[in-house]
């Protein structure tokens, strides 16, 4: 998967212009690639409009993402956000789809 496209699009959904922010970006596109592939077992297809858009969707919520830690939820065990609904069913969908 070619991560300079996913951080363009990503770039382009959330209205960036400058460079600023690409190594922060490019990491996280790399890590939503490697996540995918290895440890969901996802064989992502370069040419694949769904992948490509999947995995610009995912990276972006990681983008935004950005945990605040209150003690109260700190000591319940949910820092952060949840993965919405939609990408939870999407993922499920290309996990099923690839046999796991």
């Amino acid at each position: 998967m070619d991560t300079a496209n996913i951080v363009s699009l990503i770039k382009a959904r959330l209205g960036i212009t400058s460079t600023v922010r690409d190594i922060y970006i490019t990491a996280i596109a790399d890590a939503v690639v490697k996540e995918l592939e290895d440890e969901k077992g996802i064989a992502l297809e370069p040419d694949n409009a769904n992948h490509l858009l999947f995995c610009v969707d995912y990276a972006t919520w990681m983008y935004q993402n950005k945990p605040t830690v209150d003690i109260m939820k700190y000591q319940s065990g949910s820092v952060g956000g949840a993965m919405p609904r939609y990408l939870q069913y999407r993922l499920h969908n290309l996990m099923i789809h690839n046999g796991r």
